[in-house]
Parts: C-alpha cells; structure tokens; sequence
C-alpha cells in the first residue's frame, strides 16, 4: 500500500509505484538487465559461487560481490556486453573468447585494478561453456540477495516516476524503520529506481 507523505506532494501513491522488501527472501528481483524472475537454474549458480566464495572468507565474499557487480553495471550500460551475454547463437569458441572483456570491467583501473578472483572467473568460464550466460542478471541478483541476508541487511526499493528528494527519501527510511522488519535487520538500504513510462513499455534507470 502507498501513502502520501505530509509535505512531500510528488511522493503520492502515483508517483510511488512499488516498494519490495527482500529481508530473508532468498530471491527477489530488484532490477537490472533483462530484468525478469530468476530461473532455478540462475539460482543454483548464485547459490554455488555465494557458497564457495564465503568458504574462502568474508573479505572473498566481498569481493567477488564487487567484481559481479561491477560486471552488471558494465553490462547495463554496454549493448556490446549486453548482446554478447544474451545471445544465444555464440558458439562455445565465440564465448570463451568474449570472457575477457567482462573480466576486465572487474579489474578496475589505475591503481585499483586487482586480477579478478578465481570464482567470478569460473562462475562465467562454467556459464559459457553450458551456455547460460543469459542467466548472468538473475544470477548476480540472486548472489546480492543471499549476501544481504548474511549480512542482515534489509534492501528496500522504492520505484517511481521522477527521482525522490532526498527529504522524501530521508522521510521515507525513517518511517521504514519502524517497522518489525526493518528493526529485525542490522542494516536498512533504500534504494530508489526510477521507471518511465513510453506507450506500453516500462524501462526503469
């Protein structure tokens, strides 16, 4: 249910379209490339490398969460990359030979480029060689759900039609932490994505 808050006209039940909590949800789509429902399959490899990377250590686990991350920002910004993971006509050959310059998102420039771990490496060398690259959104968003519920953290985002003053956003992670859940977690991060609206279809930034 959306309210109105008081002194905040544009954060009306029309501008705010939906709010989803992901506290102790083992997957919750929040956005990204091609966005859609996660696929077991997707969830099966979030599952696999989130477990092999906390095996390794917290400071691991971090990591190969910066490096996934960076890799869908780069895709979401990049058709090349983003063609190149959703195509399903690559041969096997063809995809190996495009690993690199995903890898190289994750490395980071200048002073802070550091090899891309052995598990982000063998989560996409195993995807390209079975052919689910395309699952790559689902499988990093499944990743960050399973690392937030590790963490305690309760990830809200808020969707709306224009960008939130921060007064609204600041109003609206107050009135979100008195709530049983948010005061259940360690950690409350609000997000807001803005969605717009082009004839019948719906892209959000």
């Amino acid at each position: 249910m959306s309210h109105a808050i008081p002194g905040c006209p544009h954060a009306s039940p029309s501008s705010i379209v939906a709010m989803s909590f992901s506290l102790l949800r083992t997957y919750t789509p929040t956005g990204g490339f091609g966005r859609r429902a996660a696929s077991a399959i997707a969830l099966k490899y979030a599952t696999a490398t989130y477990s092999a990377a906390l095996a390794k250590s917290p400071q691991v686990l971090t990591k190969v969460q910066t490096e996934l991350n960076a890799i869908s920002k780069s895709i979401e910004g990049t058709l090349e990359l983003k063609t190149f993971v959703t195509n399903p006509t690559l041969s096997v050959k063809d995809r190996n030979a495009g690993l690199p310059a995903l890898y190289a998102r994750a490395e980071g420039t200048g002073a802070k480029k550091e090899p891309v771990s052995d598990i982000t490496k063998n989560l996409f060398a195993l995807l390209s060689e079975n052919g689910r690259l395309a699952e790559t959104a689902g499988i990093i968003e499944g990743f960050n759900e399973l690392v937030a519920k590790h963490k305690g953290e309760l990830s809200v985002t808020v969707t709306s039609a224009a960008p939130l003053t921060k007064d609204v956003l600041t109003r609206l992670e107050t009135a979100l932490k008195q709530s049983q859940t948010a005061q259940q977690a360690k950690l409350l991060k609000l997000t807001n994505k803005v969605c717009h609206k082009d004839h019948l279809r719906l892209t959000c930034d």
